[in-house]
């Protein structure tokens, strides 16, 4: 009895000790967690980047560290394009987009809601009374809750406040990503047995394969997407256009909700930048070819983009991603779809290497 109790003692402690060391392993990665975004965004750069330095070294003969250099430079030089086209518009233009003031956004969006009820068949002075009696312009800007976005903006300022040092980091750690791609791989060893270290080799350069050619192929779809809307906005005649479908396209990252934000976005910024206008002959029709616009957009990317993306990259069947996004966006929100291809891609990479004799994991990952 006692070396049974002591036995069960020294259970009941061991497993008291791995709770305590998870729970603390968790606590320590949540306290780094701005230092594991560094590296994943790294990460993610460094795939991104590995075909271009491929390139350079293989097909122009540079250096590595040349390649390297290249390569980054690259990366710096289109996101300083980007913040170069974006914050000259919205500082010059953002009165007409009605975007940092408030009051005036509010009024725009009242005169549209009481120019779609009229069109709809309510009389202006009938209306009017209605609303002064009851409140209802009151409710309804309450309703809109446009508070937030004061709220976005200064949110948006407190990330740029810390944004150089994100930068810095980022780049620092993607160049030596880049520079020596076993480098990551290095790292993970340390914590893998060495008889499966093998295993983890082939895992990496798989992952490193599928992935880059998943980015790379998630850009195409950016574009793709960016010149229809482009297109449609300048047809339109949408000030601002270039910005409008940057912003909008970008919204794909997100899975199924993604394309609907940008299409609200899309309608709404085309209604409100008419107004004034006879709400049936110019506004309306203007909204409704956005609409289409959006439409012939999203049909270009549902049967021409996706598919592609995921029978080339990723090797999974668009039904099979549909409902990893779907279960990803139920346990972790927007985050989780974003990263829910990504992180299920790995997963089948890893049980491959290291399940491959599992029938269930042949069956699984059998065209990873």
């Amino acid at each position: 009895m006692n070396h049974s109790s002591k036995t069960i003692a020294n259970g009941i402690l061991r497993a008291v000790a791995i709770i305590v060391g998870i729970v603390l392993s968790l606590y320590f990665l949540y306290q780094i967690r701005s230092v594991i975004a560094y590296l994943a965004i790294a990460a993610v750069i460094a795939l991104l980047g590995r075909p271009i330095t491929l390139f350079l070294r293989r097909k122009l003969k540079f250096p590595n560290t040349l390649a390297v250099i290249v390569t980054m430079v690259l990366f710096v030089t289109i996101l300083m394009g980007i913040i170069a086209l974006f914050v000259p518009l919205i500082n010059e233009q953002g009165k007409s987009l009605s975007l940092l003031d408030i009051e005036a956004l509010k009024a725009d969006v009242n005169t549209l809601y009481l120019e779609i009820l009229e069109y709809m068949g309510a009389s202006t002075a009938d209306l009017n009374e209605l609303i002064k009696n009851s409140d209802l312009e009151k409710s309804v800007l309450e309703g809109l809750n446009l508070n937030f976005i004061p709220n976005i903006l200064n949110s948006f300022l407190n990330v740029l406040s810390s944004f150089s040092i994100g930068l810095f980091s980022v780049l620092f750690i993607s160049f030596f990503f880049l520079k020596d791609s076993k480098l990551l791989q290095k790292g993970l060893l340390t914590f893998i047995p060495q008889k499966k270290e093998g295993n983890l080799i082939v895992s990496i350069d798989k992952i490193n394969g599928l992935l880059s050619r998943y980015f790379i192929g998630i850009l195409v779809q950016l574009t793709i997407l960016f010149v229809i809307y482009m297109i449609t906005l300048l047809i339109v005649g949408v000030d601002n256009a270039i910005v409008i479908a940057f912003l909008c396209a970008l919204f794909n990252i997100i899975p199924y909700i993604g394309p609907i934000i940008g299409a609200v976005i899309m309608v709404t910024l085309t209604m409100t930048s008419h107004l004034g206008m006879d709400f049936s002959t110019v506004i309306l029709p203007k909204a409704g070819y956005v609409l289409i616009g959006v439409f012939i957009g999203q049909m270009v990317d549902n049967f021409f983009s996706q598919p592609f993306i995921f029978s080339t990259s990723v090797r999974s069947h668009p039904l099979e991603i549909f409902l990893v996004i779907i279960i990803a966006g139920l346990l972790f929100g927007v985050v989780g779809m974003v990263v829910a291809v990504p992180g299920y891609t790995a997963i089948k990479v890893i049980l491959k290497e290291f399940l491959r004799e599992n029938t269930f994991v042949k069956k699984f990952t059998k065209n990873v």
